[in-house]
């Protein structure tokens, strides 16, 4: 394609017509990516400072804070997968929802045939990868807590003190705002033109909110110790004027090229580099320091550079146990959120809504905790008032705070009357478990794909979900149905075809089989048994680093993204000085 659009001798259709059948992919490649020959460049004659592996939440992260210290810094990033999405899905016309799980899946370990077959317990298997460029940040629900330091037990308190440092630049960077600022010191007639054209987050959001945390105050849910408006990153205001835009890693990271081209090209930055389509299958290394990567594209020289694995959990420790074997206690430890889902409807004059606007959202945070922090949980509550789900189809979707577990259209039609409460409620799987882990597995020879994942629920794990559970039914039941438990009703059987009832769901229908927010398997810690240490670099090695969920001495409950970022951009700070 280079040699006909974008050469002075092979162009406009003279002397040849040149090639007919561009694919978005080369054109992505020419502007931002590189080239099949800028590759071969980088491979025989480059010189970086950083080389990242991911384009996800956190090697973004690293590389634009590093890029903000440092713009002549050299940052090669490498990315398994092609671009698909320009940003997260729902932002992006509604058929676009299909993209959600299944074929942007992808599972690169084995289940061991105790977790696959159900032997261990209700969870069968853990969520997938998402191998494009932005990662998951082009699929996720944006919830983004800060976690206290109860919430953070077991972890060191050098990485707890400098989690809170960052915690604002990270929501910054995410475009964090409360679901209770989206619509906030509207004019009355403003907000009744906005209900117009979009859901609002007013009457329902501060109706819920006020019930949540009056309870809160007098300890009537059991174990709840917390609750707020969900902290989402979806504030586009600064960014496109756009009051609602959950936050992903393409745009901005192609904004960010285009930045460092045009420093390069004025003598005041380096280009930021990206190959996609190239997957790292082993770090050579020597005595520990990483020398070159293989990779699907090549052999790739690192020469002196900082190695940062940034693809997520299970991946990078994957390619630690095929690159260090020597290393000790590599996916040791594994933890992971379970879950709960609960779908509940209360009719809305039982709340006493005012409010004449065709779509109403709400989003509420509720954290709690079984015997203590080592069993902990949280509720992520969507509420939803909808006069017209038809109709409101699109826009839903749009501004839906929670695009994982969120209500289907069967249970809209039938709520017209009423305000639907979705309930995601996310526990802590025991860390120091060890029936749970992730293992080098011989059996397979695929090099990027030889490890075997084990889950096997035990007794805490259970007394937290059995919690968890508890909570939510109370929640629901004891707070927000002003006239009593008599008044919910519950969505029983498939979110398509099931029916409401005024029974709870039961055990088998409202808990999850899979897991979300693995974590944990390179751990960080001051002991020498943690795979990393504070710092942030792998034990045993002098040039490479981790970033992300895997350095999770413990799981939480709370999700984990916009705490990753904060530490990634503590390592780029660490890495890269002003």
């Amino acid at each position: 394609m280079g040699n006909f659009a974008s050469t002075e001798n092979l162009h406009h259709g003279y002397p040849t017509p040149g090639p007919q059948s561009p694919t978005g992919q080369n054109v992505m490649d020419h502007v931002f990516f590189l080239t099949e020959g800028q590759w071969k460049n980088a491979r025989e004659n480059g010189q970086y400072d950083l080389v990242i592996i991911g384009t996800g939440f956190c090697a973004y992260a690293t590389a634009e804070r590093a890029l903000e210290n440092d713009p002549h810094c050299r940052i090669l990033m490498i990315e398994r997968g092609p671009f698909f999405l320009p940003e997260h899905f729902q932002n992006l016309p509604l058929p676009f929802v299909n993209t959600l799980g299944g074929l942007s899946e992808t599972f690169p370990w084995t289940l061991s045939q105790e977790t696959a077959t159900g032997r261990g317990g209700p969870v069968r298997w853990q969520h997938g990868m998402v191998p494009f460029v932005g990662g998951r940040s082009t699929l996720w629900s944006a919830w983004c807590p800060r976690p206290n330091t109860d919430e953070m037990k077991g972890w060191p308190k050098k990485t707890i003190a400098t989690a809170k440092e960052y915690f604002a630049s990270a929501e910054k960077l995410l475009r964090v705002q409360n679901a209770d600022q989206i619509d906030a010191n509207r004019d009355p007639i403003l907000t009744r033109l906005i209900g117009q054209q979009r859901p609002v987050y007013g009457e329902l959001q501060h109706k819920v909110q006020t019930l949540l945390n009056n309870a809160n105050e007098t300890g009537s849910i059991p174990g709840v110790y917390r609750t707020q408006a969900a902290p989402l990153a979806c504030d586009g205001k600064e960014v496109d004027d756009i009051d609602f835009q959950k936050y992903s890693t393409p745009g901005p990271l192609l904004e960010l090229v285009s930045q460092q081209q045009t420093l390069a090209k004025e003598g005041k930055g380096s280009t930021l580099d990206i190959v996609t389509q190239c997957v790292v299958e082993r770090i050579y290394n020597q005595d520990g320091t990483a020398s070159a990567l293989q990779t699907s594209r090549g052999v790739m020289p690192i020469n002196g550079a900082k190695l940062i694995l940034a693809m997520g959990t299970l991946p990078p420790t994957t390619l630690v146990q095929n690159s260090f074997p020597e290393l000790n206690h590599i996916g040791e430890r594994f933890s992971a959120h379970f879950i709960s889902a609960i779908t509940a409807r209360v009719p809305k004059a039982d709340l006493g809504l005012c409010s004449d606007n065709p779509l109403e959202m709400g989003a509420c945070y509720v954290a709690g905790i079984g015997n203590n922090y080592d069993q902990q949980f949280h509720i992520q509550l969507t509420s939803i008032s909808n006069q017209d789900p038809v109709k409101n189809a699109g826009t839903a979707l749009r501004y839906m705070p929670d695009v994982v577990s969120t209500a289907s259209m069967a249970q809209l039609e039938s709520s017209e009357d009423y305000v639907v409460f979705v309930c995601a409620v996310l526990g802590e799987l025991d860390y120091d478990n060890k029936e749970n882990w992730f293992k080098h597995y011989q059996q397979d020879k695929n090099i990027t794909t030889n490890s075997l994942l084990q889950v096997v629920e035990n007794q805490s794990d259970y007394e937290t979900w059995n919690a968890m559970d508890k909570a939510t039914f109370s929640v629901l039941e004891d707070v927000l149905s002003p006239q009593g438990k008599d008044k919910v009703e519950y969505w029983h059987g498939d979110p398509d075809s099931g029916e409401w009832a005024s029974t709870q769901p039961s055990t088998e229908e409202r808990r999850v089989d899979a897991l979300v927010h693995e974590s944990s398997t390179l751990f960080l810690g001051e002991t020498q048994d943690a795979p990393v240490d504070t710092d942030y670099k792998l034990r045993g090695t002098n040039n490479v680093y981790i970033t992300g969920g895997c350095l999770w001495p413990q799981g939480g409950s709370w999700n984990p993204t916009m705490t990753m970022v904060a530490l990634a951009q503590n390592l780029a700070d660490n890495l890269v000085r002003k």
